[in-house]
């Protein structure tokens, strides 16, 4: 809970055994006030299935008091907030002392010499009379957190729920480090079974839980388990900076590009990364070697450098595998343009490429094969690509 409070505010420290401190003034502002920043807690943990209670006050030790009690002012609160014995409750009760308001009107030597000079201390803190130095807690290098499910489940699909709760917790870890992730994996676990892997990958570095939510419900649908879901386990990789980023007054022209990206990821969740990928030119005459896949998780395309181009024009739509043509199925329009290359690696082509009008009134881009050893004669006709 330190590890996802921690996005509100850096100065968060543990109050054992169930206690949590965060100093939330310095993020007021940027929270829109006390009662924004409240609401967003209240609904966070929520979110992650936990209940609290939640108190303000100007010192640490006065907001614990008030959220141990029953969140009154620092006075009416019961003074068995204090953390004192039963014995010391029991003395106090005889003396009528019942709330922290009697407390604080008895003499201060006799409070240390019946109970101890820390109590007086306390209250000295709780007053903001004297300053109580905290142990501010420092996020963990790596995220991984581990939930058992209160009932096994048969279906992959429906551990997306118990997911959710930590998916949110996730994002908060990133939100306190100021960074995202490029993917991560939720194990299945089984009782007799070795564990089912889930891996998400992500085109760019990011950490909102309800992108991940969806990216993952994309792949648990297609998911199949060799044993029911006894518990779930998830971890994400090495974490990258991410700024957070001022938004467009007027709206930015064009589009918005992490929507791009985050069309792609989804994409590739559903159809796998094999089926979604980037192209990218390279220096080859032959057609079919002109381009190759980028695999976009690994980042953004690279910027396109000057590179040497062709002589004459390309389709943009080229066949997998050129296709037989017969003398008489097209009319040549234009052309033609010889390319002779790939000697060096065992794929060599002699062709001859023409732009046709074939019989569809399709405006294609055609070749025939030269014969080796023979300048004059060629071989069949063949359509490579389409204009239109």
């Amino acid at each position: 809970m330190a590890a996802w409070a921690c996005q509100f505010t850096p100065r968060v420290s543990l109050e054992p055994p169930e206690g949590l401190v965060a100093e939330v003034e310095g993020s007021l502002r940027f929270f829109s006030g006390l009662n924004s920043l409240r609401k967003k807690i209240q609904e966070g943990l929520k979110n992650l299935g936990f209940e609290a209670r939640l108190a303000y006050a100007a010192t640490a030790r006065a907001a614990l008091w008030r959220a141990a009690g029953s969140g009154a002012v620092l006075e009416d609160l019961p003074v068995a907030v204090a953390g004192l014995g039963a014995e010391a409750l029991e003395l106090l009760a005889g003396l009528g002392v019942r709330t922290l308001g009697d407390l604080l009107r008895l003499p201060r030597a006799g409070i240390a010499r019946r109970f101890g000079q820390g109590l007086v201390d306390r209250l000295d803190q709780a007053l903001g009379r004297a300053g109580e130095p905290r142990a501010f807690f420092v996020p963990p290098s790596r995220f991984a957190q581990q939930l058992e499910l209160p009932a096994p489940m048969a279906e992959a699909e429906r551990a997306i729920f118990a997911a959710r709760r930590l998916l949110a917790e996730l994002e908060g870890f990133l939100a306190a480090r100021q960074a995202g992730v490029r993917g991560f994996c939720l194990h299945l676990l089984h009782a007799d079974a070795a564990p089912t892997e889930v891996r998400i990958g992500l085109a760019s570095a990011t950490r909102g839980a309800e992108h991940f939510t969806r990216l993952l419900l994309e792949r648990l649908q297609r998911t199949r388990l060799p044993a029911p879901i006894e518990s779930i386990r998830l971890e994400a990789g090495d974490h990258e900076p991410l700024a957070g980023r001022s938004g467009d007054f007027f709206g930015a022209p064009g589009g918005d590009g992490e929507a791009w990206r985050r069309l792609i990821e989804r994409l590739q969740a559903r159809l796998g990364r094999e089926a979604v990928h980037g192209l990218e030119t390279r220096e080859d005459h032959r057609p079919e070697e002109a381009f190759c896949r980028v695999d976009l998780q690994a980042g953004e395309l690279k910027s396109v450098k000057e590179k040497n181009q062709p002589l004459g024009p390309r389709p943009l739509w080229l066949l997998e595998a050129p296709r037989p043509l017969v003398e008489g199925e097209f009319v040549l329009l234009a052309g033609p343009e010889r390319i002779e290359s790939g000697w060096w690696d065992g794929a060599e082509a002699q062709r001859d490429y023409f732009i046709a009008r074939t019989g569809e009134s399709s405006l294609a881009w055609i070749y025939r094969e030269r014969i080796q050893g023979c300048r004059e004669r060629h071989a069949s006709w063949f359509m490579h690509g389409f204009f239109a």
